[in-house]
């Protein structure tokens, strides 16, 4: 990540366990440590809500409503900010605890890596008509009924998980 120290210059800079970095010459340090980032599975009468991503990283590929946490914020109150930001809809307090998985989010040739708290949220009465997306992020949404999804057209290998254990748990019940 850092080729040069940000505090000095030096290049004397070191990386341990990827996360890591120290500078011989000035004593800095610096830890990227892992990010939060939340998704919400929401399952309505038509299917569950898909949005094709607007912009890169999986720009055109399939995700679900969600994003980074902020600073100063919890899981749930990130994935309510994100679905208002993304869809123009806040599922409120129906918004439950799921699962979570790690993930690699490469952002210009930067990864990140990332701990995804996924939600889910039942709202039968859901339809695309209460949506309102930002098409900055999203390109479009869609409900698309689970076993209709080919994997491969997630953006994300944690979305991926996330369907997997989604409609495992599903079919359990």
């Amino acid at each position: 990540m850092f080729h040069y120290c940000p505090n000095c210059g030096s290049t004397k800079v070191r990386v341990a366990r990827k996360q890591r970095f120290s500078c011989d010459d000035c004593t800095f340090v610096f830890f990227q440590n892992v990010a939060a980032a939340t998704g919400c599975i929401i399952s309505a009468k038509a299917g569950v809500l898909f949005e094709a991503r607007g912009k890169e990283p999986g720009k055109g590929k399939l995700g679900f409503p969600g994003g980074f946490v902020n600073p100063g914020e919890g899981a749930v109150e990130g994935v309510r900010r994100e679905c208002i930001e993304e869809i123009g809809w806040d599922p409120g307090e129906r918004a439950q605890f799921m699962a979570s998985f790690p993930n690699e989010y490469l952002y210009k040739d930067v990864v990140y890596h990332t701990c995804d708290l996924y939600f889910t949220v039942s709202a039968p009465e859901l339809t695309l008509s209460d949506l309102s997306i930002d098409t900055k992020e999203t390109h479009e949404v869609r409900f698309i009924m689970p076993d209709e999804i080919a994997i491969d057209d997630l953006a994300f290998d944690s979305a991926k998980k996330a369907l997997q254990y989604f409609t495992t748990r599903l079919a359990g019940r």
